[in-house]
């Protein structure tokens, strides 16, 4: 093993965190709730297709049980391979998702072929030198607006290797960067305004206009927006001014080797006109993604499409050459293959529920205990509902089409209005998709930047603290209004 080796041994040995690894708590959170469907009684609403959101949706009152489908030894094994997709009809689950991950490394392995990444690096904390800090609000607000307009999720899995270099080299943390791109985001799916994966489906199946409640969706936006913004940059000087309070203080150095490549050093660099080139494709190919997926209605396979032909370019106009190219593509592709299994292993756990038949079961418990409350019972009980039900189902989509058209009705005889049920909904999913280990998005993020699932929560605990009580305030108040 010669000196380079070594040195990428340790980086990794002190990289790795006493906390099981994302694969091996997915796993875990499989066979879970495998044992759950042998508990809990299987059952089905009848349901109904609904045009304008063109899925089905749940029938009230239409709640029975079924035979009982408990998931078995067999059933777990098959539920990573069932996660990508259906085994018996071949229809995909995560799989475009998995692909999608892959395309984007193979992208990234060429542009840091190219050197433009590296350099351009450099050239940017030369010229943010001392006013680093204000990246931060700046980036979050841009994630967010992607969030609360089309509800951006995973397409900020391509993002982690872009910023992380970048914070790390300006003296902050890869806790920081992950939180940039995860709460910015975050928050922006828990504000909601024209989200059509949240807001709209959800008031389409509650069958009220979309457009009900958006001054309160509002106030949660900005105002959980500043107060993330507040959180992150006040933890991102701390570390700044002391190192040693990181939540990763043990891998600091780690992460500048593994990212920086061990040339965080930042003397006068110069961008050659290649790279400038490459670093002018690789911006376009970003913002034609963000276009696409807001208005053309892309999705995974159009998204790895564009990142592949991308790629292609870039090595064209960077002379790469074609084995340099397939090369670079192929590492670049393998660096991110444990994202992409890790997107398998999440959709698994769904799976699993969807085959057990528990999820109508789970919501018909919830049906039941929000009867006969007062308004602000029921309005706060229906959030923590959603928080339970948002670890299983970690889609907002599939999430509203599950609850709204059994729950929104119930807000009838609490003389609740049903907007304020579909705000308590996607404030609870957003918040819950922070930390949630079944979203492939929290896992996926934390897995690129290389800090394990408990430094995450070590860092971000009190935040949700603050969140849950900020929401808790503005839902209520919303049932005086």
């Amino acid at each position: 093993m010669n000196e380079g080796q070594v040195k990428q041994q340790d980086t990794e040995d002190v990289l790795a965190s006493r906390f099981p690894t994302a694969y091996t708590v997915l796993f875990l959170l499989i066979a879970v709730v495998a044992a759950l469907t042998w508990v809990i009684p299987a059952g089905q609403y009848e349901r109904v297709m609904n045009e304008e959101i063109e899925r089905e949706v749940a029938i009230p009152g239409t709640y029975q049980l079924v035979e009982p489908s408990p998931q078995g030894f067999v059933d777990v094994m098959l539920a990573p391979t069932a996660g990508f997709y259906d085994p018996d009809s071949y229809a995909a689950n995560a799989i475009d998702v998995a692909l999608f991950v892959l395309f984007l490394g193979g992208f990234l392995g060429v542009v840091n072929a190219t050197g433009a990444i590296d350099t351009g690096v450099k050239s940017v904390m030369q010229r943010l030198k001392g006013r680093e800090i204000w990246m931060i609000p700046i980036l979050m607000v841009l994630f967010a607006i992607g969030g609360t307009t089309y509800g951006m999720a995973e397409e900020t899995l391509a993002f982690y290797i872009i910023l992380i270099p970048i914070i790390i080299a300006a003296g902050y943390d890869a806790v920081t960067g992950v939180a940039i791109i995860l709460i910015g985001s975050g928050i922006g799916v828990l504000g909601s305004t024209i989200n059509p994966f949240a807001t709209v489906i959800a008031s389409n199946a509650a069958n009220i206009p979309f457009t009900d409640g958006m001054m309160l969706r509002m106030v949660l936006l900005i105002g959980g927006l500043a107060i993330c913004i507040a959180y992150v940059m006040r933890y991102a000087a701390r570390v700044k001014a002391d190192p040693s309070r990181s939540a990763v203080a043990r891998q600091l150095e780690a992460h500048r080797q593994l990212f920086l490549s061990g040339h965080d050093d930042l003397e006068a660099v110069r961008l050659t006109m290649t790279q400038k080139i490459v670093l002018v494709i690789f911006a376009l190919t970003f913002v034609v993604m963000i276009w696409g997926v807001s208005s053309q209605g892309w999705w995974m396979a159009n998204m790895g499409a564009l990142f592949l032909g991308a790629a292609i370019v870039i090595g064209l106009v960077g002379r790469l050459g074609e084995k340099r190219l397939t090369g670079s593509f192929v590492d670049g592709a393998r660096d991110l293959l444990g994202v992409a299994l890790v997107v398998g292993l999440a959709r698994g756990i769904v799976v699993i529920m969807e085959q057990g038949m528990i999820a109508d079961t789970i919501l018909h418990s919830a049906e039941n205990s929000l009867g006969g409350l007062s308004e602000l019972a029921f309005i706060n009980l229906m959030f923590w509902i959603e928080i339970g039900m948002s670890f299983f189902v970690p889609s907002s989509s599939g999430l509203a089409v599950l609850s709204m058209p059994i729950l929104a009705p119930l807000a009838d005889f609490a003389s609740v209005d049903r907007d304020l049920v579909v705000t308590a909904y996607q404030s609870a999913n957003g918040l819950v998709n922070l930390i949630n280990p079944t979203f492939a998005v929290v896992i996926g993020g934390l897995a690129i930047a290389r800090v394990s699932y408990d430094r995450w929560l070590v860092f971000i605990w009190p935040l949700l603290l603050i969140l849950s009580l900020f929401i808790t305030l503005v839902i209520s108040l919303g049932t005086f209004l």
